[in-house]
């Protein structure tokens, strides 16, 4: 929503400023103008790109006009249902025994209880499969920790390919203005001979490309690149988060250690106290009773 209200803060103050000069706005409709930039921007996308990428753009855009997928809460839920991973997983009689729960996560007696992360499979997938190389036991904490880092490059790399094709449309918006108001002096050149009415109208044709590429270029196309990047690095920020929380456990830290680990891993504008966390643990986690139990033991921090 910020990014919107700031998109339009832009339009509005170039436009109102146009008008309180006394500008007229219906020199600014040229629609020849908008299809030569427009069409040649998409052209440029399509050429350029893998449908993959498109694809990524489009979830881009929508993402740049959501709120914030990762707040403090967010960071709050994780944690707590780390917490109740391991605690179970102590409880059961070891990690092995969150096999079924990492192999069907949506069945999961833990997981169900977090629809928002089964609902984001990279983060789901990125979570199960870390701790099941712990439930097979084929990894040490240090290997753990470093194919966890891998995953969390990986992922970064792939969200930025959409950053950097928007990037690229707007390097390129400029040089399309150009070429729309080079073509629109080519129409007025041809004008010459006419009124003077006419080649104004054709001159002031031809300058609105111009201005079209610029403003598209640093006031809407750019500042969406901008945005989409610190969503992409908040994303991997918060799978850093995790990947402390999981590797702290898998090294021998207690439950409420670990998580500590990662809370203290969170960026400071989002990280919750520790009072919080103790206090979201001790009223919110769930866990499930072990093998062992048939009735849950009340939860301790």
């Amino acid at each position: 929503m910020l990014a919107l209200l700031g998109i339009l803060l832009v339009l509005g103050a170039v436009f109102g400023g146009f008008l309180l000069e006394r500008g007229n706005p219906w020199v600014l409709m040229q629609p020849a103008e908008l299809l030569i930039i427009g069409g040649s921007g998409i052209g440029i996308i399509l050429a350029a790109n893998s449908p993959a990428v498109i694809r990524k753009m489009i979830r881009g855009i929508l993402a740049v006009l959501r709120p914030r997928a990762h707040g403090s809460e967010s960071f709050l839920r994780h944690l707590r249902m780390l917490y109740e991973i391991f605690v179970y997983s102590q409880r059961a009689g070891g990690i092995m025994q969150l096999e079924t729960d990492v192999e069907d996560p949506d069945k999961s007696v833990i997981f169900r209880n977090h629809p928002e992360f089964l609902a984001d499979t990279e983060t789901r997938d990125f979570v199960c499969d870390s701790l099941r190389m712990l439930v097979i036991g084929v990894t040490s904490p240090s290997e753990l920790n470093d194919l966890m880092d891998l995953d969390i490059d990986v992922q970064r790399r792939g969200r930025h390919e959409p950053v950097n094709a928007l990037g690229a449309v707007a390097d390129a918006l400029p040089g399309l203005g150009i070429v729309a108001a080079v073509l629109g002096v080519v129409i007025t050149m041809e004008a010459i001979g006419g009124s003077p009415e006419t080649i104004g109208q054709k001159v002031a044709a031809a300058l609105v490309g111009t201005f079209l590429g610029i403003l598209l270029c640093y006031g809407v196309v750019g500042p969406f690149a901008a945005r989409l990047e610190g969503l992409c690095e908040a994303h991997s920020q918060f799978l850093h988060v995790l990947r402390i929380a999981i590797a702290s456990f898998a090294r021998g830290a207690s439950p409420i250690l670990a998580v500590e680990y990662a809370r203290r891993s969170i960026p400071v504008e989002l990280r919750p106290s520790f009072v919080e966390m103790e206090a979201t643990i001790r009223r919110d986690a769930k866990i499930p009773a072990s093998p062992k139990a048939q009735t849950e033991a009340p939860v301790h921090a």
